[in-house]
């Protein structure tokens, strides 16, 4: 089994295939034609003999008949014209009588037989019949002796003259030529394997470049690009890998950043409860409100980094497979309700204005918990991120396919050269704020994986110092 592994993984190789493909292009077009030609000279050397014995023997037959051969057959002229055509063509000729007797052999070895066959009985009818027996290379004719007659328009049929000729010349021809067009063809076969070969590695040349550059990259020692441009092949395929490397590079990046967040994001709380607990073991004789005071600060530090670690494990579930999704039908309209209830502490605590505006009634299927997270990361931001005495109005509608949700507030917006980014993990627009307010910087991530699990889409629109408008569409009927 091994070997014949061998065996098909060399001929998966490409130059091989393409040595093979340039064979099959070069050698069979010959052997075609090679085949074609010999077979179309025999076929037209036989017809060309054929025609020429027939007339021949047509003249020479009017003679037989014109002289009363059948009756005086010692006529020399006759006899002598028999045996030069005979001589000629290599062939055998026979006369023979309206008694079927043979009355000249050329060969002298049936003279005075009789002879009975399909051939001669049907030139008794009148029939010119031509023969070519390819096996045993003898062309065969019988053509009828015809006497006309004086009172009648009527011919009679007074005997046959039968000639078999010898193709040996032709065949010997034929041997010939195959033999010499074997010989062309085998240098042919030789001159286009060699060019094979050649054109193959050519071909070849640029691809073992690629693997090489790739390679290189692979071991980073190499350029940061693929860049083989010999064919436009070649140069379509090193764009797609620049491209996939690019991306990849994004996702290394990117995944590199996230670790690096992470450790920070929940090193920088645990780092703050240091600082609290050895201040407190440093003191002997602290007051208790103190105590207290950096008890409440360490509290603080540990709800952070609970909200941190919580956030990270949406996003890690968010990050499965839409199959892990719950979906059933829920009225949306109860959902966002509940949700404004659950927030509106929060807003009256800012001094923002909530507002819920639905045109319809709304179900859909979703998930209820994933559904809720992020509409309520939406809805809490835009409350978070307000000014004093602002407002946050959402709004639901719904056609026959979607439903609509838009998150409007009147907040401090978003830069526009920040738009762009907002969806990615621990991104923050305003560092300081978001620490102040506690935002970890993974609300839109999951929210965005959220909406997309659901086969939704959003979209953002900000001003910056006016606010921010998201605008959520997410099918009613969820397709796994």
């Amino acid at each position: 089994m091994t070997k014949f592994k061998k065996v098909f993984d060399f001929f998966k190789s490409l130059k091989i295939r393409l040595i093979l493909l340039f064979l099959l292009i070069g050698i069979i077009p010959g052997i075609l034609l090679r085949v074609g030609m010999l077979n179309s000279y025999g076929n037209r050397a036989v017809s060309i003999r054929t025609s020429e014995i027939l007339s021949q023997a047509k003249i020479l037959a009017n003679q037989i008949v014109s002289n009363d051969y059948l009756k005086h057959s010692s006529s020399t002229h006759i006899n002598a014209q028999l045996e030069q055509l005979s001589t000629i063509y290599d062939g055998r000729m026979m006369i023979i009588d309206d008694e079927f007797h043979i009355i000249k052999d050329t060969y002298r070895l049936d003279e005075g037989k009789t002879i009975i066959s399909e051939e001669v009985i049907k030139s008794y009818n009148g029939e010119e019949i031509t023969k070519y027996d390819s096996e045993n290379r003898y062309i065969e004719l019988t053509i009828p002796l015809v006497q006309p007659q004086l009172d009648s328009e009527e011919k009679k049929i007074i005997g046959v003259m039968l000639m078999s000729v010898s193709t040996d010349s032709i065949n010997l021809n034929y041997e010939y030529l195959s033999v010499n067009a074997m010989v062309i063809e085998l240098l042919c076969a030789f001159a286009v394997i060699f060019i094979s070969v050649i054109a193959a590695v050519q071909i070849v040349k640029p691809f073992r470049k690629m693997s090489a550059s790739i390679d290189m990259i692979q071991t980073g020692y190499g350029e940061d690009a693929l860049a083989v441009n010999d064919y436009t092949e070649t140069k379509v395929i090193c764009e797609k890998f620049n491209s996939v490397l690019s991306r990849m590079k994004v996702l290394d990046d990117s995944r590199q950043e996230f670790v690096s967040n992470v450790s920070h994001e929940l090193k920088t709380p645990l780092t703050s409860m240091k600082v609290l607990a050895d201040s407190i073991n440093s003191m002997e004789d602290a007051p208790v409100e103190l105590y207290k005071e950096f008890m409440q600060d360490i509290g603080n530090e540990v709800d952070r980094e609970t909200k941190i670690i919580n956030d990270l494990l949406s996003l890690v579930k968010m990050d499965k497979a839409a199959m892990d999704l719950n979906v059933t039908n829920i009225n949306i309209n109860e959902l966002l309700e509940q949700i404004l209830k659950r927030l509106k502490p929060i807003a009256d605590k800012q001094k923002v204005e909530l507002v819920l505006e639905s045109f319809r009634p709304v179900s859909a299927d979703v998930d209820e918990v994933k559904i809720t997270l992020a509409i309520t990361n939406l809805i809490e931001n835009a409350i978070k991120y307000n000014k004093e005495e602002g407002w946050v109005h959402v709004t639901l509608n719904a056609d026959h396919q979607y439903f609509y949700l838009k998150v409007e507030d009147s907040g401090i917006g978003i830069p526009e050269e920040a738009l762009e980014h907002i969806y990615e993990r621990f991104y923050r627009v305003d560092k300081s704020h978001s620490r102040e307010i506690g935002g970890t910087g993974l609300g839109l991530a999951i929210t965005r994986n959220a909406i997309l699990m659901h086969r939704g889409a959003i979209k953002v629109f900000s001003t910056e110092g006016e606010g921010t408008i998201f605008n959520v569409r997410i099918p009613l009927k969820y397709i796994s």
